[in-house]
């Protein structure tokens, strides 16, 4: 199982820590973690700047991604559904 994050990257949902939305107003804590991500050389752009929509932080690198968070969220997830 792996998701899809937008522009042709995938990773595997046990990389996954978090998925945040980061739609305007952004805070500060996030700001910090992407200030963060970018001075560790371990942020990724998936999308143009500016069409951010959800923040995804992975073991080793994190993710802006164009994706909305709940959408991320539920392709993450739905494999554990019961049925």
């Amino acid at each position: 199982m792996y998701i899809h994050l937008g522009n042709n990257f995938i990773i595997s949902p046990e990389r996954v820590i978090a998925i945040l939305n980061i739609e305007p107003p952004i805070s500060d804590d996030l700001i910090d973690i992407i200030d963060t991500a970018r001075l560790d050389r371990k942020l990724v752009y998936i999308s143009e700047k500016g069409k951010e929509k959800a923040l995804i932080v992975c073991n080793d690198k994190v993710y802006l991604s164009p994706i909305s968070s709940t959408t991320l969220y539920k392709r993450t997830f739905s494999h554990y559904k019961e049925g």
